[in-house]
């Protein structure tokens, strides 16, 4: 059996991407940053074995990608996990399953990425499944400054911190002080007895938060987080400008729908976030953000057409 470019494409569109050489496909199985329950696995496994070549991948985004399943198979696979409630996806110019480190239990983890990334998943990947944008649009969370997610490297990358502050009149000036020791970005330095922040080294990573004995970094800094827009990897590497202020939790996914607001209306067909931020500079989308009347205008901006470039 031959395939032409259409049947190709086509299924690609719903998850099945082509082995190389092959007519064969692997099916992207998407889920919620890579959480998988035992019985989601058994599934993922015996579709493997009765419809592709009995072997399971995992990606770098979190999905399990089951290769070898024939063109015809695919229909039967699709019903197959979907009587189970799993399914394939995660490809084309829309948003993609959200990626997201294991924050809710690392102990670095100054957010719960988990419930983070179900809420994103809901509302953008599931809720938004429809919306054509000029390009992917990727989302990551990351728990903690350590970015092991590499949220900066997304079009939209979310890094959880802590809200610190220092209360220099309750320094006592230790020999050896808790917070400095503590401290990996090495923003705090001792000055005629007391300690002194840098604020520019200062990553907000929440480590030396409740490390001072008598309260000087105080141990109820709340979590907030702070936004990367339109990083890319790959061909072209741009790393995420980060927005100027920082957000609750509870902001975010606003957030993104403003950015992603901003981007359907702004890029052009087949630009990615990043690039349309440096064609139209980053300060107009933190002056858009700022306006707060992307989500007021959102039926109209879903409304309109993708951008072309001009000839």
């Amino acid at each position: 059996m031959s395939l032409c470019a259409e049947q190709i494409a086509t299924v690609k569109g719903r998850g099945f991407l082509r082995n190389r050489g092959t007519e064969c496909f692997s099916g992207r199985v998407v889920t919620v940053a890579g959480l998988f329950t035992p019985d989601q696995l058994h599934t993922i496994a015996e579709c493997a074995e009765t419809f592709g070549s009995g072997e399971v991948i995992f990606t770098a985004r979190l999905a399990a990608e089951i290769p070898g399943i024939p063109f015809e198979q695919i229909p039967a696979a699709e019903a197959f996990m979907a009587e189970r409630g799993l399914y394939f996806g995660g490809t084309g110019a829309r948003v993609r399953p959200i990626t997201a480190c294991k924050g809710t239990t690392c102990v670095y983890g100054n957010i719960d990425t988990r419930a983070m990334a179900k809420t994103l998943f809901d509302r953008f990947y599931i809720g938004m499944r429809d919306v054509k944008l000029p390009h992917k649009f990727k989302i990551g969370v990351g728990g903690c400054p350590n970015s092991c997610m590499k949220p900066s490297l997304n079009d939209v990358g979310i890094e959880g911190a802590r809200a610190f502050s220092f209360d220099a009149a309750l320094c006592r000036g230790c020999k050896t002080c808790a917070v400095q020791a503590a401290c990996p970005s090495r923003a705090v330095t001792l000055t005629s007895g007391r300690a002194v922040i840098d604020a520019d080294k200062c990553t907000h990573c929440g480590v030396c938060v409740g490390k001072c004995p008598f309260g000087a970094v105080p141990k109820e800094a709340g979590s907030v987080c702070r936004v990367f827009v339109g990083g890319t990897w790959g061909k072209t590497q741009r790393m995420g400008t980060r927005l100027n202020r920082v957000f609750t939790p509870e902001e975010i996914p606003d957030v993104v729908e403003s950015v992603m607001l901003w981007y359907k209306e702004n890029g052009y067909r087949g630009e990615r976030l990043g690039a349309a931020i440096d064609r139209l500079g980053a300060n107009t989308l933190e002056a858009a953000l700022d306006a707060g009347n992307l989500l007021s205008r959102k039926e109209e901006i879903l409304a309109l057409p993708l951008r072309e470039r001009e000839a």
